[in-house]
């Protein structure tokens, strides 16, 4: 009866995940029928059974059948992108030849050669094999821009597919979460922004704040949550006359309220040092018109920024006009400023409807207004020159992946200004760039013997940054060559990538003269170049690798002599070596260090569960290695890293350097938590700004000493004509205290500013 019954139960669940497939197709052909795309439903539905034969009984970690994951990443495609029967075929089949038994040429042979080829380039993205010291994910990021730039939609669809990842995440280890979503805030986010996916781009980052941050972003939705009621309060009282004008003139509108993600609220808040209620730019208001006739589009949207300017007054710095000069993402709309009657400065965006597509859906809505059909024009200008930039950086091998992350990055997060040669030809770069950068983005050999610029027609030197609306013209000489101090300037990807390629080239030279020096040196003396001797003499001289070791050699910074005998000669201690630093006290000083010195690193071997939380105590804090890069205290969101001696740093998830191990590294993420019970005590700053008088600062450390006895280190204070600014140097126990310590300074008279600095 047993066995009948659960036969019974088989036979249910098996229905019921077909009607759910089905269900999911349907959905998608829905999406796809419901385009301006040419209906090719007979091989989309073709792909589909294909995929769904492949992966049968196969399960994603959320125990749904896996053919659910290529179904969503083709709706995405279809539906968020707008893309068409190439694509979906492609985001259908895009894990077929990774995950089973059937080639590209199977591929090739069935659906044709571009689905192929797309298929293909999701493939390569995905697979490969790297070392330890490699970074896998850097690396696959360099297939997908080789990729992407034989086909563009081969990183629409791995966005696509990264986007459900992001989506269906819930399901991952926590140590896998934090490497999923450091990955998707360093390279997808931008990555999809860069390429016009605003809605995407948002999103991507909204989940990945809300596996990093979880509390900060539940407290950020909250509080977005309780003021809805007033934000739509000012948008109907901002927004009447508007209309009322808009209607007058006869213009055919939809008027939207835009509100600001909580990853930016939260970004703002970070970099500003302000709380969600002094961020004021939360709401916008999006404008989106229909222009009678293509060839009035433009006329039209300054219209309507003459009209709202008549009824408000507009912000004299805050015009954006991104309708005649668009940004390189294809992005268009009039950005206008303006003061509401509530005394509140509200940007509007003016949009037409084509606009606005393009803002939401990026070059995926150029070839709907393009074209019409299924095939993707590659006659985008603005993409070519970007995909021929990175390119460039390609094909220039870098011998660290994370170098050229940073480099791409340069280039995916930048806001725009525009430039103009003397012809008068203009130029997109940057925000930020200088003269330097400039030269080489016109060409490799005007910036390597750049010696400086006129910019409108004024002499300035390389290092000089370019504002939009800049005539510039490059100024070079044949006896100049690269230099490194160049670097500590420039700021596009080419210009550094370049910059690097000739003082690598310089630098081997130099190498190679080091190796030979300090060859010629050890077999004075008995002995030869090997692994061990190199480390002992990185370590005696502080320098990172081998390579610097050598360079140092070469370019005669580093001076042979009888020391370095003696340090090679020493039998190595058996006793372990570890670094000093450590972000607390507690106690006694003296038996602090005798602990410190009796205990060892936590170190990981390959029976270590990595999906396992790290709790980190009182008793084995001094296990592990905290960076000074971010100096977490408890309280701060943190996680676990295991780095080259396979010992545990500890990052905050919100810091730099943590950021670039979760794109490179991910495999070595940790999820670390706190477990500690206000024993130990830790350094915080707070830095205070506000309206001098007397007794203030009797006030402030009356509060800090009598009242929640806390030690204070040291106090800085500084007045400048009534104005005082300072930080105090505290002894806390965790991230609360620090909360509580400013909840209560912000309550004395006069103190305006009161910030916690990492």
């Amino acid at each position: 009866m047993d066995s009948n019954q659960a036969e019974i139960d088989d036979q249910q669940r098996e229905a019921a995940e077909e009607k759910l497939v089905n269900e999911a197709f349907e959905r998608l052909l829905n999406s796809y029928l419901s385009s301006r795309h040419r209906k090719k439903v007979d091989i989309i539905t073709k792909a589909f059974n294909f995929a769904r034969q492949a992966h049968k009984g196969v399960r994603r970690l959320s125990g749904e059948p896996y053919i659910m994951h290529p179904i969503a990443v083709a709706q995405i495609a279809s539906e968020e992108m707008g893309l068409g029967s190439t694509s979906i075929c492609s985001a259908l089949l895009h894990d077929v030849v990774e995950d089973t038994d059937y080639t590209v040429e199977d591929i090739s042979n069935i659906f044709g050669a571009k689905i192929a080829q797309i298929v293909d380039g999701l493939t390569k993205i995905s697979g490969g094999i790297f070392g330890d010291q490699a970074s896998a994910q850097a690396e696959n990021f360099k297939k997908l821009l080789l990729t992407m730039s034989e086909d563009i939609r081969v990183i629409l669809i791995k966005i696509c597919d990264r986007l459900h990842n992001m989506r269906t995440l819930a399901s991952q280890p926590k140590n896998k979460q934090y490497k999923i979503a450091g990955e998707t805030l360093y390279i997808y986010a931008p990555l999809a922004n860069r390429l016009g996916l605003n809605a995407i781009k948002t999103e991507l980052e909204d989940l990945s704040f809300s596996y990093e941050h979880p509390e900060e972003y539940e407290k950020i939705k909250k509080k977005l949550s309780l003021t809805q009621e007033s934000r739509d309060e000012l948008f109907g009282k901002f927004t009447k006359p508007i209309r009322e004008a808009l209607d007058h003139m006869g213009i055919s509108y939809e008027i939207k309220a835009r509100v600001k993600s909580p990853y930016s609220i939260w970004t703002k808040m970070q970099n500003k040092h302000v709380s969600f209620d002094e961020i004021y730019d939360i709401l916008a208001v999006r404008i989106i018109y229909t222009p009678d006739k293509k060839e009035n589009e433009v006329n039209e949207c300054f219209n309507i920024y003459v009209a709202i300017s008549k009824i408000y007054k507009s912000h004299p710095d805050r015009l954006r006009d991104w309708v005649n000069h668009p940004k390189a993402n294809g992005y268009q709309a009039l950005h206008v400023t303006l003061m509401s009657k509530q005394g509140r400065w509200i940007e509007v965006q003016i949009r037409s409807e084509r606009m606005n597509d393009i803002a939401e859906q990026g070059f995926a809505a150029h070839w709907k207004y393009k074209s019409g059909d299924n095939e993707i024009q590659e006659d985008d200008a603005e993409l070519n020159d970007w995909l021929s930039t990175i390119k460039e950086i390609l094909d220039d091998p870098q011998p660290d992946a994370m170098d050229f992350l940073d480099a791409i990055k340069l280039n995916l997060f930048a806001s725009e200004i525009f430039v103009f040669t003397p012809k008068g030809e203009i130029k997109t770069m940057p925000a930020g760039c200088t003269c330097l950068d400039f030269a080489f983005q016109i060409h490799t050999f005007l910036g390597s013997h750049c010696i400086g610029a006129k910019v409108n027609h004024k002499l300035v030197p390389l290092s000089h940054r370019l504002q939009s609306g800049d005539q510039v013209e490059i100024l070079t000489s044949k006896s100049q060559h690269v230099q490194p101090s160049w670097l500590n300037f420039v700021s596009t990807a080419k210009a550094k990538s370049k910059i690097q390629s000739v003082l690598r080239r310089d630098s081997r030279e130099t190498q190679k003269k080091g190796e030979e020096i300090l060859e010629n040196f050890l077999q004075r003396h008995d002995m030869e170049i090997t692994t061990s001797t190199l480390d002992k003499l990185c370590k005696f001289h502080d320098v990172q690798r081998h390579e610097d070791l050598f360079h140092g050699i070469g370019a005669k910074t580093i001076i042979l002599g009888d020391k370095d005998i003696s340090e090679l000669q020493e039998k190595s201690s058996s006793k372990v070596s570890w670094k000093k630093y450590v972000p607390f006290i507690g106690g006694d000083k003296k038996k602090n260090k005798e602990r410190e010195e009796e205990i060892r690193r936590i170190t990981i071997n390959k029976n270590f569960n990595r999906k396992k939380p790290v709790y980190i105590n009182e008793e084995n804090i001094r296990q592990f290695i905290f960076k000074p890069c971010c100096h977490p205290i408890p309280g701060d969101d943190i996680l676990g890293y295991i780095d080259n001696k396979n010992e545990i740093e500890v990052h905050k998830r919100s810091c730099p350097v943590a950021a670039k191990l979760k794109s490179s590294f991910g495999n070595r993420i940790l999820d670390a938590r706190w477990e500690m019970h206000k024993q130990l005590l830790f350094d915080a700053t707070v830095h205070v700004r506000g309206i001098d008088r007397i007794g203030m600062l009797k006030e402030v450390t009356e509060i800090i000493s009598d009242q929640l006895n806390v030690n204070m280190r040291k106090i800085t204070l500084s007045c400048d004509e009534g104005i005082f600014d300072g930080q105090i140097d505290l002894r806390v126990h965790d991230r609360d205290d620090v909360k509580v310590i400013m909840n209560k300074l912000k309550k004395i008279d006069g103190l305006k500013e009161v910030q916690h600095i990492i």
